[in-house]
C-alpha cells in the first residue's frame, strides 16, 4: 500500500512500477494459459494409460509412449534432490547460523547468489567437462544427476537461508537463555520453524530440475531409448528432451505426441507445486 505521506514524485514512481509489475504478471499468466490451452487442444486426445505405460517408438506416433523418459526423469530428479538438498541445507546453516559476518562470508554469499543466475547450459558444459570426461562417468544417469545438482544447489542454499532468516530472533535468544546449547537451539527451535519454507524451496527446485533440458542435452542425453534406465551407470532420456525431439520432427503425428507430453509434464509440475503447498500448510499446523 502506498502511503499518502510520501512525496508526490515518489508516489507516482511507486504507482508506475506497481502497474508495470501487474502488466508483467498478466502477460506471464496469459502466455502460460496460451501454452496450456494449445497443449490440451492438440494432445489431450492422446493422453491415456497406454500412452503413459508404452515405451518409445521412433516411427509410430500412435504406438509411442512416455514411460522411458518418465522413468529417466524420475531417476535424475530423485538423485538430484538426494545429492543437493543435504549439501545445500548444511551450507545455508553454516553461512547463516554458524559463522560471524566477515569478508569471506560476504564473498561466498555473493558467489552463491551469482551462481543461482547462471544460465543452465553453462552447468551442462561444466558437467560435460567434469563428470562425463574428467571423471569418466560417461553419458549416464549419475553424471546427469551430478550436473543437475550443481544447477539447483545455489537455489537450495538461497531458499534455506531465507527460511532461516524468517525465524524470529527471540526464538534463538529464548532458547539460549533457558540453557540450550547452540546445536540444541538449531535443531530444536530454528529448523522446525523454518522447515515449511525449506521444503517448499526444495520441491520448487525439483520442479526446475524436471523441466530442464539444455544441461542434459549438452552432456549427451539420448533422444531415443527403447529401455528405461535400470541403474546409475545406464544411459537415459528425459521428458523435456523427448518433447524437443518430437516437436522438431516433421513426420505427421509427432507434434500431437509432443503436445500430449507437454500436458503430462505440466500436470507433473502442477502436482509438485500443490504437494509443496500441502506440505507447507501441514508443517505449519504441526
Amino acid at each position: 500500500m502506498i502511503s499518502k505521506r510520501m512525496p508526490a514524485g515518489r508516489r507516482n514512481f511507486d504507482r508506475f512500477f506497481s502497474v508495470l509489475g501487474m502488466i508483467s504478471i498478466g502477460i506471464g499468466i496469459l502466455l502460460l494459459i496460451i501454452v496450456i490451452v494449445g497443449a490440451v487442444k492438440d494432445g489431450i486426445h492422446m493422453v491415456s494409460p497406454d500412452f503413459l505405460t508404452r515405451r518409445l517408438s521412433p516411427t509410430r506416433p500412435d504406438r509411442t509412449g512416455v514411460l522411458t523418459p518418465m522413468i529417466g526423469s524420475a531417476y535424475i530428479v530423485g538423485l538430484t534432490i538426494l545429492l543437493s538438498v543435504p549439501i545445500g541445507i548444511a551450507a545455508a546453516i553454516y553461512l547463516e547460523e554458524l559463522t560471524r559476518p566477515s569478508r569471506m562470508r560476504e564473498f561466498i554469499q555473493a558467489n552463491v547468489s551469482n551462481l543461482a543466475g547462471v544460465p543452465s547450459i553453462i552447468y551442462g558444459i561444466l558437467g560435460l567437462a567434469l563428470f562425463v570426461r574428467a571423471f569418466q562417468l560417461g553419458q549416464t544417469v549419475i553424471a546427469a544427476a551430478l550436473t543437475m545438482s550443481l544447477l539447483v544447489l545455489p537455489t537450495v542454499i538461497l531458499v534455506t537461508r531465507e527460511a532461516l532468516r524468517m525465524v524470529p530472533k527471540a526464538y534463538r535468544e529464548g532458547s539460549i537463555a533457558l540453557g540450550a546449547t547452540p546445536w540444541q537451539t538449531l535443531f530444536g527451535q530454528i529448523l522446525p520453524v523454518a522447515f515449511p519454507n525449506i521444503i517448499t524451496g526444495i520441491i520448487l527446485s525439483a520442479s526446475r530440475a524436471i523441466g530442464e533440458s539444455a544441461p542434459l542435452m549438452v552432456i549427451g542425453a539420448a533422444t531415443y531409448m527403447r529401455k528405461p534406465p535400470n541403474g546409475l551407470f545406464d544411459g537415459f532420456t528425459v521428458l523435456p528432451i523427448q518433447i524437443y525431439y518430437w516437436s522438431s520432427d516433421s513426420r505427421r503425428g509427432f507434434v500431437e505426441v509432443a503436445s500430449a507430453a507437454i500436458f503430462v509434464l505440466m500436470v507433473a509440475l502442477l502436482a509438485l507445486n500443490f504437494f509443496a503447498m500441502f506440505l507447507r500448510g501441514r508443517a505449519r499446523r504441526v
